[in-house]
This record gives structure tokens, sequence and C-alpha cells, in this order.
């Protein structure tokens, strides 16, 4: 190692050392001078005497390097103690930071560097999370949790294990894949579960419905056109409506993004002019949101095992038809298929279009099947809120939703698609 990477190695353990005290002295700001077990200071200086011994252990071997690690760890428990008794408080995550701080500053000098600032990065944010954290366990249930712990153990034990290769006609299900994609749809709709149980009721229908929009648009819609009903607020409640909508429009940028980015670059103006106007409806009626009702009561948690498998059922059999249909007439049996699809869900069409391009169907018919989806979708939407919302809600929602499929249309219209 040569001086120059020395310094740099030893300056990023001093760095993550003041990084993290950052965040651990501004969340003890409170305690007089002396009065707390680690600040600012003593955060980087666990840092850079984390560097200075692992460097010294590339000559002295790795022994010096763990009794320098005993030694400012047993110092730092002692001055924690005495501090948990004076105070009567508890608490060990600031003597943890202190012990992975020395570590990430040996690290740092003895192992990749990226990833030792990663790890500080990452140890500061959770520390900077706690009230985020404990304000998200509180409004879980036990059986959210349970859920969600579930579908994490299955995924980790089950995934790797699954076959990577088509199986069934024209090699149509992918059991990898399918269960991948399967969970990164449950993954989003559980975000935006939590989202609306912590911010729908205090906040009003628009940040609910953008939240909402993460789980189902067409869910957000119905419910928000029943409250609608008999609400004298209607404008806020539309808000709602109209930013799932907006959510609905990234999600399926999202889901090309991750898995079709062939399809990205066809479709990515539509759905973004789409989206800025249902934008500009959602703004322009959230004027009042105020004193509209949440909707933070319509959703089921979509962690629960029953909802996962059913849309991975449901995005197997929309992948199968989808192959079929395409083998038998062409490309025009997918933008068939998505007019049916795409009734109360885009997301299992955009999958499995993404999963067809180049193969049973071309880049074109697939990305006008998943327009076609989408347009669907909005007009579903709009005859929903019509019919259970009244006619003046459904009038403005569909003369929003005509207002943003025109604004994509004219951007489908304006590139080429040979």
């Amino acid at each position: 190692m040569n001086p120059e990477e020395t310094f740099v190695r030893l300056g990023l353990a001093l760095a993550v050392g003041l990084l993290i005290g950052v965040e651990r002295g501004w969340h003890e700001r409170g305690e007089a001078e002396g009065g707390r077990t680690a600040g600012l200071r003593t955060f980087a200086l666990v840092g850079l005497s984390g560097g200075i011994w692992g460097l010294l252990s590339k000559a002295l071997g790795p022994v010096p390097l763990g009794l320098a690690f005993l030694a400012v760890a047993g110092a730092l428990t002692l001055f924690r103690w005495r501090e948990t008794a004076r105070g009567g408080s508890l608490g060990a995550t600031t003597l943890m930071a202190a012990f992975l701080t020395f570590a990430l500053g040996a690290y740092a000098v003895l192992g990749d560097m990226a990833v030792a600032a990663a790890a500080g990065v990452a140890t500061a944010g959770l520390l900077a999370a706690k009230d985020w954290l404990h304000g998200w366990l509180r409004i879980l249930t036990w059986a959210e949790l349970r859920s969600a712990l579930t579908l994490l153990a299955m995924t980790f034990v089950i995934l790797p294990v699954l076959p990577d290769r088509g199986f069934g006609p024209h090699e149509a299900l992918n059991p990898w894949r399918l269960w991948l994609m399967t969970i990164a749809i449950a993954g989003v709709s559980f975000a935006g579960y939590v989202a609306v149980k912590a911010f729908g009721e205090r906040y009003g229908p628009l940040v609910a419905g953008l939240a909402g929009g993460l789980v189902s648009s067409t869910a957000v819609t119905v419910d928000m056109a029943r409250r609608a009903k008999s609400a004298a607020n209607q404008r806020a409640l539309l808000a709602g409506v109209l930013a799932a909508s907006v959510v609905m429009f990234l999600r399926v940028g999202v889901i090309l993004a991750l898995f079709g980015p062939l399809l990205l670059g066809r479709l990515a103006g539509p759905l973004a002019a789409a989206a800025v106007v249902t934008a500009a409806g959602a703004a322009i009626s959230s004027t009042s949101t105020a004193s509209a009702e949440g909707a933070g009561s319509v959703f089921r948690n979509p962690l629960e095992l029953p909802s996962v498998l059913g849309f991975g059922a449901l995005l197997a059999a929309v992948l199968l038809m989808s192959k079929v249909l395409a083998a038998i007439v062409g490309g025009q049996g997918v933008v068939l298929l998505a007019v049916f699809a795409g009734i109360a869900d885009v997301d299992a069409i955009t999958l499995s279009m993404t999963t067809m391009v180049g193969a049973s169907t071309t880049p074109v018919y697939a990305s006008i099947a998943i327009l076609v989806a989408v347009a669907v979708n909005s007009l579903s939407k709009s005859a929903f809120a019509l019919g259970v919302g009244g006619l003046r809600f459904g009038l403005a929602n569909l003369a929003v939703n005509l207002l943003a499929l025109a604004a994509g249309g004219v951007i489908v219209a304006a590139q080429p698609w040979s």
C-alpha cells in the first residue's frame, strides 16, 4: 500500500466515524458536555483508531487489532454502564454503533473502501431512522408482520432453488422469474399498504391516494367514489383518486425499467405525459383536501399468502394466455387479451409483455398491449367512479382521464413505431 492510498483509507476511516458521530451527536445534543458516553469527537476517534490498528495489523498480525478492539469496547461499555446507572435509561444502540465504527474503520484500511463507505452510510441511516422505524412497528399488527416474515423466508429459501427455465405450453412459465416478479409487486404493494396505514387518515385523500396507488388504483377509486356519494367535499376525494392513477402510470414505468427496458424507450413518453396531466388534475382538485376523510380502511394486507399466491396465479394465467394467443393469431392476440386484463389490473399484463418481447411477440405489439391495458384500466376506473360516486364525481374523473389518455396518444402518434 503506497502512502497516498494509506492516507485515503485512513481518511475514510475517519469519515465513517464522523458520519456516525454526527448522527449520534445530534441525537444526544441536549446532554450536557461530558454527560454522554460518545459524541461526535469520540466516534471520529473510534473510527480513526480502527483504521490505525487495521494498518498496524498488516505488520503485527491480527492479535493486536483484536486486543485493541477489546480495549475500546471495554472502555465504552464501562462508560455506558455508568451513564445508565446515573440516568436510569436502558439502551445499547450507541454502544453497538461505536463497536461497528471501530470495525468499519479497520475494514476501510484492510478491505474494500466502497463496502466500508456504504456500510457507514447504512449505519448512520439506521440510527437516524429510529423514530420512523419505531412508528412503522407500532402501526403494524402481528399478523401483518408475520406475513412479511413468512414471505421473506419463503423467498430466500424457495427462490434460489426454483428452476430458471420455461415450462408448459410454449415454455410460457418460468418459475424463478414468475416468483421474482410476484414478490417485487407484493413488496411495492406492501409499502403502499403501510403508507396508507401511517398517513392516510392523518393527511387526507391526496396522500392516501398516492400511497394507495402502490396497492391498487382501482381499489382507491372504488373506495373514494363510495365516500364521495355522501361527502360534501368531493374535490378532495377526486384528488385522491387521480393521485392513485398517477402512481399507476409510474408503476408501469418502474416495472418496465426493472423487467422490460427494451419497451421503456417506447412507452416512457406516453406514460409521462398521461401522468403529468393526471397530476395536474389532482393538484387542481386538492385545494380543499384538509377536511376530507382519508382512505386507510379499504385495503387488505397484500403480503398475506393467499393474496401473493393469487397474484402469482393471475400472472401465470396471463403469461400463459399471452403466449398461446401470440402463437395462434400473432401479436394481435396479446392486444386483445390486454383489453380484458386491463379492466382491473395492469401489472400482470405489463409483466407478461416484458417476458414475451423479442420471443413470442414483437416490441411494437407488446408496447401496444401495455398501452391498451393502461387505457382500459383508466376508463374502467372512470366507469367505477360514475357508477359508485355519482354523475358529477364520475364525469370529473372521466374528463381528466380522457385528457391524460389524449396527451399520451399525442406522444404515441408523434414517435416512430415501425
